[in-house]
């Protein structure tokens, strides 16, 4: 790797490939953080007078986590498909297409999921402060609001499978 650093080498299919995953991960990772700040924020607030309704706020504050998810699991089946987890193997060299492929396949996922999780947050936040008031509400409303959020991330990881399964014939590695 020192090598090729010295040398000057170029960009390669690998290293878009690379850069792709890591965006998947940071961007969908940061929606969830954000996402998870935001309604435990809530949360805490409402379980500051009623701490009785911690089991039924649980799911409003942990349903953001999803879309750090969703990233990382694009990623990891990236590797996977690049031959990452077999041990004693190379990973295989992507060309430039291929590349580029696999990183608009990660920005997809992970655009997706930063969007979604921070406003799956505020959403799931309003949930819980509604839910202080009207408990009976907590699932009908705040649950299901926060799931048609979730939806935009399911989209985008939907979007890089389609983009990273279909723009590259990984069977061609296998040789």
């Amino acid at each position: 790797m020192e090598e090729m650093v010295n040398s000057g080498a170029a960009l390669t299919g690998t290293a878009l490939a690379f850069l792709g995953m890591a965006c998947a991960v940071f961007f969908g990772g940061t929606g969830s953080a954000i996402g998870l700040s935001l309604a435990g924020r809530a949360g805490n607030g409402v379980l500051t007078d009623k701490p009785e309704r911690y089991g039924t706020q649980m799911l409003l504050v942990v349903l953001p986590s999803s879309q750090g998810i969703y990233g990382l699991v694009a990623a990891l089946l990236t590797l996977k498909n690049m031959n990452a987890f077999t041990q004693g193997a190379q990973i295989f060299e992507l060309s430039m297409t291929q590349g580029w492929i696999v990183l608009a396949g990660g920005l997809a996922v992970g655009i997706s999921c930063l969007f979604s999780g921070i406003f799956q947050g505020k959403v799931c936040a309003a949930g819980i402060l509604m839910a202080a008031k009207r408990p009976e509400m907590a699932t009908k409303a705040g649950v299901m609001y926060g799931i048609f959020v979730e939806l935009y991330a399911l989209f985008g990881f939907l979007a890089w499978f389609l983009i990273v399964n279909n723009g590259i014939d990984w069977a061609s590695f296998a040789g």
